[in-house]
């Protein structure tokens, strides 16, 4: 494919599902892509297929030296990095006290402390260039949250506030970040990448375990379409004026904007108590 303006995608993440579909998307777009994952065998395939702008990397972005590592591959490849995704992480779903501390801890340095290494690893490259494109990718559990995903949600949520900080501290330097929140999609993140909880209690079978029973019965024929999905993000990365957020799919949409009517009916409702605990004389910033 013609591409008048091709960019230079790091992608995490990229051997399977919403990873997979966007590193091929972006391939066929015609632009050049380090894809990174776990084990570089599985993307041998795309790499034969774009011998000349695809390369593969071992990646485990709770390892400092290869996240670094994947950076400089991308610089030595290509001569510059436009678009990081953040894409590599997996759920956990059990309530709170069911989860172990191991796989929280785990969670979190993969789905949060993950992500900000790769950020953190980027930038300086992306503030040299004067330009570039953080794209991490949360979830609609990132933004409201279901039962069950205190963990996977908590961790998504932690994200999206170092987004929301991320995007003011970087604008001035010509770089720009977008979150997106996507809804169930059509790929095996129900399946392979759903940590689930070491011990079940009876006690949250009618809350979290109603909720496990609707991931299991969707599965297989979640609405969102992962090409689709791809095709977006590459429309947003390529817009001169990209969303902070990015919403996908209608379950998502949905879902985001009940919570908004929800905040907004709580806030008015509690607005004269907010205001009384101010002193007698301060005034409104």
């Amino acid at each position: 494919m013609s591409n008048s303006n091709p960019k230079v995608w790091l992608i995490t993440g990229s051997s399977t599902g919403f990873g997979r579909a966007l590193a091929e998307a972006v391939l066929k777009h015609g632009d050049s892509l380090v894809a990174t994952a776990r084990k570089p065998e599985q993307l041998n395939e795309l790499v034969n297929q774009y011998p000349e702008t695809a390369k593969a990397v071992r990646l485990n972005v709770t390892n400092q030296t290869e996240v670094q590592a994947a950076v400089d591959t991308a610089i030595q490849a290509f001569g510059r990095i436009d678009v990081l995704v953040n894409n590599a992480g997996y759920g956990l779903i059990g309530a709170l006290e069911e989860v172990s501390d191991e796989q929280i801890r785990r969670n979190f340095e993969t789905n949060l402390f993950g992500a900000i290494n790769m950020i953190r690893t980027v930038l300086p490259v992306m503030r040299q260039q004067k330009s570039g494109h953080i794209v991490n990718m949360s979830a609609i559990a990132g933004f409201s949250n279901e039962l069950g995903f205190s963990i996977y949600g908590g961790a998504k949520f932690a994200l999206e506030g170092v987004s929301e900080a991320l995007y003011g501290e970087v604008a001035p330097l010509g770089i720009k970040v977008t979150i997106v929140e996507p809804g169930p999609f059509r790929t095996d993140f129900i399946g392979r990448s759903l940590d689930r909880a070491e011990h079940s209690m009876d006690e949250y079978q009618e809350t979290v375990g109603k909720f496990l029973q609707f991931l299991d019965k969707i599965n297989g024929s979640q609405p969102g379409d992962p090409d689709k999905a791809a095709q977006a993000l590459i429309q947003v990365v390529n817009s001169d004026n990209p969303p902070l957020r990015l919403v996908l799919g209608k379950y998502a949409y949905s879902k985001f904007r009940k919570k908004i009517e929800s905040l907004t009916a709580e806030l008015d409702a509690w607005e004269q108590l907010a205001a009384s605990t101010d002193f007698e004389t301060a005034g409104a910033r």
